[in-house]
């Protein structure tokens, strides 16, 4: 790209400003409707079919680790956590969802959009709970493609945007697998559970989601794993040779 072609559009006073979006108009706001894959389905949180099995997945899990970094702490009882669900159900923003494995129906972890700014097409993805069996499977990566693709495909967004804990290693780590970018550290961000925390910041735009769409399904893709469910080739390995 040339110096020409890389200059900002200047404004009447000579100030440099950003493209011009002269089409633009708010996205419409996610819709309550399943979203399928061939190993899950990603659907609306539904309290009432989903609890006592979202609940006894997570009490199986070996600790608690898997709350640590989530706002809230696990409760105590299957009717208290049915209680939690229950408004977070009925709210628009964050909006819940349960994946559920295709086959079975099980649900597998929990996952939502959240501050979302239809004015700006702006969406987060978070409140990402997987069970253990969801980790680090081809599965959670069908889900994470399948949320990424509604914003981007279906609803028309500029930005999806992944936030968590700076300290939270494999949360950042899994953030670069799937192709966001990095853009900083927002120091003593919030605070959760008594402590401070900093606040990693990851985004995807649109101009970059061809690329990751195409890495998705060449990832996804059966032929990509061996007859042990090993992958053949990885999915930045995928995204960076396109």
């Amino acid at each position: 790209m040339s110096a020409t072609q890389s200059a900002p559009r200047l404004n009447a006073f000579g100030q440099p400003i950003g493209p011009a979006l002269p089409d633009w108009a708010p996205r419409p706001l996610p819709p309550r409707t399943p979203m399928a894959g061939r190993t899950c389905r990603v659907v609306p949180l539904d309290p009432a079919a989903h609890a006592a099995a979202l609940y006894a997945l997570y009490a199986a899990a070996p600790d608690r680790s898997g709350w640590t970094y989530l706002f809230d702490e696990m409760p105590e009882t299957e009717a208290a956590y049915r209680e939690r669900l229950d408004r977070q159900a009925a709210g628009q923003d964050p909006l819940f969802h349960t994946i559920l494995d295709a086959g079975t129906g099980a649900p597998l972890g929990l996952a939502s959009y959240m501050r979302i700014e239809p004015t700006h097409g702006v969406i987060e993805v978070g409140n990402i709970h997987y069970g253990p069996g969801l980790r680090r499977s081809a599965t959670a990566t069908e889900a994470m493609a399948l949320m990424m693709a509604r914003v981007f495909d279906e609803l028309g967004y500029r930005r999806y945007e992944w936030k968590c804990d700076s300290l939270n290693a494999p949360s950042r780590a899994a953030a670069l697998r799937y192709g966001f970018t990095f853009e900083g550290i927002f120091r003593n961000a919030v605070v959760v559970k008594g402590r401070s925390r900093d606040t990693a910041w990851y985004a995807v735009t649109d101009t970059e989601w061809p690329r990751l769409r195409d890495a998705f399904a060449a990832w996804l893709d059966p032929a990509n794993f061996d007859t042990d469910g090993r992958q053949r080739r990885g999915l930045a390995e995928i995204r960076d040779a396109a």
